[in-house]
Parts: C-alpha cells; sequence; structure tokens
C-alpha cells in the first residue's frame, strides 16, 4: 500500500475512535444527570391508591455511587454514609457509658433499724429521685426527701434482704441485698458515715448552725479576759471555729497560745445534717504547721445513742489524716430553745454524751465533754461523765462549779494576735 494511502488509513481509523469514545461519554454523563438530577417538571404525584413515594416512606432513594466514593453530585455525601469509615468501639468508654447510671445499696444498722443509702458507681448519694426500696416481709419503703437516703426503725434484729425496685434511666442491682439489722449499739464507728457528712454549701447554715454560748448567762465583771500566764502543768490555748475567720497561726503562736481546740463540725439544729466546719481543714493545717498542739470538738443536737455515735463516727472521719495532742469534745449546749435536742432530759442527754464518748474511745481516741457549769449541773449527770475529760465553760475569775474538769473556758473575749475579733481562751491542767 502506498504510505500516502497507508497514513490516511491510520488517521481515519484514529477519528473513527476519537468519535466513539466521545459518544460513550456523552451518553454516560446523559444518563449520570438523568440518575442525579430533579425530576422533570412533567411528572405527576402519585394518585389515591398508588404507593407513597421513597421519601414518604422515610426511606432513602437509591443514587448512583461513582468509583471514588461520590454519591450524585454531592461531594460530601460520603460523611453521611455510616459505612464508608470503620468506626473503632473504645471499649473503656462503652463500659464506662454502661456503669455511668448504675446503682447500688449501701445499708448500715446501729440498734434495730437500717440506713439505707443509694449511690452511684462512685459510691456518691443519688438526689432528686423518688427511690423505692422493698424490705422482704415488710413491704416497700420510698425515699420521701429524695436525698438517696431511706430509714427504717423499730426492726426486730436479724438478717434481712433489701431490693431496690425499678427507676426510669437507671440499672440498678439485679439480686438482692443482705444486711445484718444489730440488736444493740456497738459504739463502734459507722464505715460509711463519709456519705452523710455534708459541706455548709448544702445546707441552710444560718438555721443549722444555732448554738448558744449558755456560759454567757454565767459571766460577771471578773471575767479574765487576756491570754493568761501559767506555771507548772497548766498551758493556755484557744477554741476557734468558723466564726473566727482566717487566722494567722504563726501569729498565734508567736504571741503564746500553747494548744487549740478547734471545731470539726456541728449536726444542724433543724434538719440534723452532718455538717462539716468550713474552715475545719484550713485551722488543722495552719496550726499544726505553725507546731501548735491541737484537739476537736463537735456541736451536737443528738437525740438519741445512734445519732451520737453518727456525729462520733463523722469527727473520726474527718480527723483521719491529723495527728492530735488533746482531747475530742462533744459540745453540748442549747440551740436558742428551738434546736431539736433542746428539750432532751439529763438522762437522754447523759447518754448521748456516753454514747459519742465511748465511740471515740474505741477508735482510739481521748474523749470529752464540753459545757456550761450551769448546763452540769441541771442538764447533764455529771457524775456518769467523769472518767471522760470535762471542759467547764464558766466566765469568771474563779469558777464556782464544783464538779471535776479538766480544761477552764475562762472568757469568750479574748484577744490574740492574728485573730480578727474576739475568741474563746482555756486554761488546761495536764
Amino acid at each position: 500500500m502506498d504510505s500516502k494511502l497507508r497514513k490516511m488509513a491510520i488517521l481515519a481509523s484514529m477519528a473513527v475512535i476519537l468519535l466513539v469514545a466521545l459518544l460513550v461519554m456523552y451518553v454516560n454523563r446523559e444518563q449520570f444527570t438523568a440518575a442525579s438530577g430533579p425530576p422533570a417538571s412533567g411528572t405527576q404525584n402519585a394518585g389515591a391508591g398508588d404507593s407513597a413515594s421513597p421519601a414518604e416512606n422515610g426511606d432513602q432513594a437509591e443514587e448512583t455511587v461513582s468509583p471514588d466514593g461520590q454519591i450524585g453530585n454531592d461531594l460530601k455525601a460520603f460523611l453521611k454514609d455510616n459505612t464508608f469509615f470503620d468506626q473503632e468501639v473504645n471499649p473503656i468508654l462503652e463500659a464506662a457509658k454502661d456503669n455511668s447510671n448504675r446503682l447500688s445499696l449501701v445499708a448500715t444498722s446501729i440498734e434495730k433499724d437500717l440506713r439505707i443509702q443509694i449511690v452511684d458507681n462512685e459510691g456518691s448519694p443519688v438526689t432528686g429521685e423518688s427511690f423505692y426500696v422493698r424490705l422482704d416481709g415488710l413491704g416497700d419503703y420510698k425515699d420521701l426527701d429524695q436525698d438517696g437516703i431511706i430509714y427504717i426503725g423499730d426492726l426486730d434484729s436479724g438478717d434481712y434482704y433489701i431490693e431496690l425496685l425499678p427507676i426510669e434511666g437507671y440499672k440498678v442491682p439485679v439480686s438482692e441485698t443482705r444486711v445484718h439489722v444489730k440488736d444493740k449499739v456497738e459504739f463502734l464507728a459507722i464505715d460509711d458515715i463519709s456519705l452523710l457528712i455534708k459541706t455548709e454549701d448544702e445546707v441552710d447554715a444560718e438555721a443549722e448552725d444555732s448554738a448558744v454560748a449558755d456560759a454567757l448567762a454565767d459571766a460577771d465583771k471578773t471575767e479574765i479576759q487576756k491570754l493568761q500566764t501559767t506555771s507548772g502543768n497548766a498551758k493556755v490555748g484557744i477554741d476557734v471555729s468558723k466564726w473566727n475567720k482566717e487566722i494567722d497561726w504563726d501569729k498565734v503562736e508567736n504571741a503564746g497560745v500553747q494548744f487549740a481546740i478547734i471545731r470539726a463540725g456541728y449536726r444542724g439544729s433543724v434538719t440534723g445534717s452532718l455538717v462539716e466546719d468550713p474552715m475545719f481543714v484550713t485551722n488543722m493545717k495552719g496550726a499544726q504547721a505553725a507546731g501548735i498542739p491541737v484537739g476537736v470538738y463537735f456541736f451536737t443536737q443528738a437525740v438519741d445513742e445512734k445519732e451520737a455515735v453518727e456525729e462520733a463516727s463523722a469527727v473520726i472521719e474527718l480527723i483521719r489524716d491529723y495527728r492530735l495532742n488533746y482531747p475530742v469534745f462533744i459540745d453540748t449546749e442549747g440551740a436558742g430553745g428551738n434546736g431539736r435536742a433542746d428539750s432532751l432530759d439529763a438522762e437522754t442527754r447523759t447518754l448521748v454524751c456516753e454514747a459519742f464518748c465511748r465511740t471515740i474511745e474505741n477508735a482510739g481516741y481521748t474523749a470529752g465533754v464540753y459545757a456550761s457549769r450551769n448546763w452540769y449541773n441541771n442538764n447533764l449527770q455529771t457524775a456518769r461523765l467523769e472518767n471522760y475529760h470535762i471542759w467547764l465553760a464558766e466566765y469568771r475569775s474563779v469558777p464556782l462549779y464544783q464538779g471535776y474538769y479538766k480544761t477552764w473556758q475562762y472568757t469568750s473575749k479574748g484577744k490574740v494576735d492574728g485573730i480578727e475579733g474576739r475568741v474563746d481562751m482555756n486554761i488546761t491542767y495536764e
């Protein structure tokens, strides 16, 4: 074949191939546009008796998918495809999700009673829910005030089974909890008492913290209001609480203070809540850093021995990380006449003090009782308490109290460098 004719044949063949390729591309483009574009203007809606469109059925219409994952003309459509990426499951996160609403029960008995606490997976009480528990053979009990605690009294001693009834949004234990109801108070610290200790942010502190110093009624013009000089085995010290605000403990030590009794907390005089003094930790750390030996006290509003054990247990929990050189005192005085414990008789109040002190001593600490002369004489059976460290409040130059005492609070109007305002002052005889 002539070379010229050969070249023409090759060119013709290439032109045909190019034409076919362009035709194929055009046809594919039309089909692709028809599949992904909007419906034609002449399309009719489905009439009565016809099936609903895929969109009306909640289903997605089938779309053409290109090899690179593009759906139709939407370049981001692959982000809507749950199968496009393989999602790796994190077992730790999944386990945390599973446990986030899981509940459990913590039950304590002091004497013929049960205190049942509903706690989350971190051991904190769950509040704001009306939980029900079922005590076998006795029926159901409701958390009426939604504080995560259900108290049941007047029970016979022995073993019981408790069931937390199902509640929406939570996973409850699948099996019952076995508990033992004690027959008698054992004067031992309660292990789970930390669940009951509140901060002042959780209570109405103005209403709850309402102790009234009965010793003021006994004060006279002989009251000594300065830091006394002691000799022999006597030491001079102070007692403080949140009312004394921020304290410069180095200045206090330099002023000659030899010991400090620091308030750990109080039981609310209205609701009976156990409340930590907001300055307790600061005062404990400050005093000990300055080299001042410390003891602690707790203002009681317990109405029986069981509540006294709770109060002692709360103190034991609060002082766990500190070294004490002086006793743990129960502060028994009035709350303005309307306190929950103000109307106790001398017998019951003495039982409260004994229960507190026995629980403290069983935990390895020295126990004591604080009260005014009037309170000792009229509201306590003092002969039953003299085995403990008696702390007397009487604001005179010489106390008139005839009973035994080992520490004397001689004024509430003292002045010490490092403390703003007045402070209680004491002498202890070691």
